[in-house]
């Protein structure tokens, strides 16, 4: 047990260390990537955390996480909107957007909602040994086995199921993938399985990235000249997604 929580609490360390990395690139903000990796690095935390909750410290420290992405998801949607304006070479659409974005970094950096996240994050390890002296921790690998099993199983229904939400999936794919690597002892995937896992995600976020495009542009009037562009590539992306899924669903899942 003690072997498990010290691995636990090794992870915590190590994304408590790298989020103040990211808020150190946010406050300089010279770095296009600061922002992206700081929600990677919460998204990862929350996965840690969702096989642990009832324990101690556990509901603040997910809802401070989930706080964090809420103030970052509309920074980052516009951050990629940008990028993709200046690929297709819409520079004014895309200036519109960065400026937009102006000093939005430095304010995450200094948010209360990261400097919360970070506060509880640092005392977390010492609410886990805590409950592991008052003996709250045991069977916690079986706890732990029996979420990530419940994860899979859902994604598997959710691959089954011929009216399937893509976005839907597209969460419970990042939920099961950031699982197994917060947990690479308790649920070993098969390099095949990890391949099939980042292609569907992937294919999964370049429909996704369309369809909020679309839904932009009919509140955005300046963005029409891109809208039938969009929708190809809505339509393709369907038919990417589709594929993807169901090389993922052999792969994992054997009807």
């Amino acid at each position: 047990m003690s072997e498990l929580v010290d691995r636990i609490i090794e992870n915590i360390v190590r994304l408590e260390v790298r989020l103040f990395a990211c808020q150190a690139r946010l406050e300089a903000d010279t770095d296009p990537e600061a922002l992206h990796d700081t929600r990677t690095t919460v998204r990862r935390l929350r996965s840690l955390l969702r096989p642990l909750r009832g324990l101690p410290g556990v509901v603040q420290l997910e809802m401070s996480a989930s706080q964090v992405g809420v103030l970052t998801t509309p920074l980052r949607d516009l951050e990629v909107l940008a990028a993709h304006l200046q690929q297709l070479g819409h520079e004014a659409l895309a200036r519109r957007r960065l400026d937009r974005l102006s000093g939005s970094y430095a304010l995450v950096a200094e948010s209360e909602q990261l400097a919360q996240l970070l506060m509880i994050l640092d005392v977390f390890p010492r609410f886990l040994r805590a409950a592991e002296r008052e003996g709250l921790l045991r069977g916690l690998r079986q706890r732990i086995e029996k979420v990530l099993e419940k994860q899979w199983q859902t994604l598997g229904k959710a691959l089954h199921d011929p009216g399937h939400d893509r976005h839907r999936v597209r969460l419970l794919i990042k939920r099961v993938r950031y699982a197994a690597e917060a947990y690479p002892e308790l649920d070993h995937l098969p390099p095949l399985v990890l391949a099939r896992l980042k292609a569907a995600q992937k294919a999964l976020g370049e429909w996704h990235d369309a369809w909020q495009w679309l839904v932009q542009a009919g509140q955005h009037p300046d963005l029409q000249p891109c809208v039938e562009q969009w929708q190809a590539t809505l339509e393709h992306g369907e038919k990417r997604a589709d594929k993807a899924l169901v090389k993922l669903s052999a792969a994992c899942f054997h009807s």
